[in-house]
C-alpha cells in the first residue's frame, strides 16, 4: 500500500507560479511512475505530467514549456512546478503512482489550484 499526500495548491493570479508537492509514504520511485492529473469544474480528469522510474518525463501539450515535473528520491517527493499559470489551469490536481508491472495504482486526495485575478 502507498499513501500519497499532495500540497501546495492555492489561489494565484494569471501569470503567477505555484509548486505542488506529492509525498509518498515510502520510497517507490524505482518501480512506479508518478504523475499529476487534474479535474476542472464540469470536466473529466485529464493527464498533466508524469515522471517514470527512469526519470523520463512527459507532459500534456497545454502545459509544455510552463510546467516541470521532478522528484527528490531522498524525500520520497515528486514536484510539479507550474509557471505562467492561466485561468484554464484552475482545477483540483491529483498525484498518481502507478506500478510499472500493474501491481498498484494509487491516488492522493487532491489539492485545489485556482488561477484568477
Amino acid at each position: 500500500q502507498v499513501q500519497l499526500v499532495e500540497s501546495g495548491g492555492g489561489l494565484v493570479q494569471p501569470g503567477g507560479s505555484l509548486r505542488l508537492s506529492c509525498v509518498a509514504s515510502r520510497n517507490i520511485f524505482s518501480m512506479y511512475a508518478v504523475g499529476w492529473y487534474r479535474r476542472a469544474p464540469g470536466k473529466q480528469r485529464e493527464f498533466v505530467a508524469v515522471i517514470t522510474s527512469a526519470g523520463t518525463t512527459e507532459y500534456t501539450d497545454s502545459v509544455k514549456g510552463r510546467f516541470s515535473i521532478s522528484r527528490d528520491n531522498a524525500k520520497n517527493t515528486v514536484y510539479l512546478q507550474m509557471n505562467s499559470l492561466k485561468p484554464d489551469d484552475t482545477a483540483v490536481y491529483y498525484c498518481n503512482a502507478r506500478h510499472h508491472f500493474g501491481f498498484g495504482d494509487y491516488w492522493g486526495q487532491g489539492t485545489q489550484v485556482t488561477v484568477s485575478s
